[in-house]
């Protein structure tokens, strides 16, 4: 454990990264994969809790959500974060990876209700585990969702996967000259209006003095090196005057 820089970690996956390359929907082989690149760091001794969206199944505020009900249609969406939370649960545990699931709306029959003590106590007995249905409250996104649990499992860091290898000052899929920024801090990220995370969950992380690291999942491997100390995605962290 002495050459790991992070020894307690808080994943963020997005929902979208679950589908793939479908429209919707999970695909069984980038859970694998997903799968595969946590258990490479879980066999390294790293204590993990995740965070998953809902977004390749329902998303509170995308076009389908239209005409409804803001809080009815977010507890739809934090529903669809139990599905997939399942579904990586199930991955992980036919590679051997011992894993909880526990949700913040109770559903007792498929998974924990949270309980922080609990979640805490199958951290330290080398349990993943899995947050689902978000914080349990309306109005709040899976990023604030996976920042409060940071906070409330003492965490050393957030990591955010996404598609991309870090934070640009603009879209680096619109715009070719976009500019990564290897490291940056959470009020320039609020302050330059960056979609790294929702307001409310970088402001989270800045009072708490969590980093989060913002990275591609998919450069396979890019999850373990990022433990082992290297420079990896962006780092969002305190002031560098």
């Amino acid at each position: 454990m002495s050459e790991i820089k992070y020894k307690r970690i808080l994943l963020k996956l997005s929902g979208e990264a679950l589908m793939g390359k479908q429209n919707f929907g999970i695909d069984g082989d980038v859970v694998k994969y997903i799968a595969s690149e946590i258990k490479e760091i879980y066999e390294m001794g790293v204590q993990i809790g995740i965070v998953v969206g809902g977004g390749n199944i329902f998303r509170g505020v995308s076009e389908s959500a239209k005409g409804m009900d803001r809080v009815s249609a977010d507890y739809m969406g934090m529903l669809a974060t139990v599905i997939n939370s399942l579904a990586l649960q199930n991955a992980l545990e036919n590679m051997g990876v011992s894993t909880r699931v526990q949700t913040a709306i109770e559903m007792r029959q498929v998974a924990e209700p949270f309980i922080r003590r609990r979640a805490i106590r199958h951290l330290e007995k080398g349990r993943v585990v899995i947050f689902g249905a978000g914080t349990g409250n309306p109005y709040f996104t899976t990023d604030t969702a996976a920042t409060l649990r940071a906070s409330e499992i003492n965490a050393d860091v957030v990591l955010k996967a996404t598609k991309v290898d870090g934070v640009y000052d603009a879209d680096p899929v619109k715009y070719k000259d976009a500019v990564k920024f290897d490291a940056i801090t959470y009020l320039e990220v609020l302050n330059k209006g960056l979609k790294v995370m929702d307001s409310t969950a970088i402001s989270m992380c800045m009072d708490n003095e969590i980093p989060i690291i913002v990275f591609d999942l998919f450069g396979k491997g890019n999850l373990k090196n990022i433990l082992l100390g290297k420079k990896i995605g962006t780092l969002v962290e305190g002031n560098y005057d």
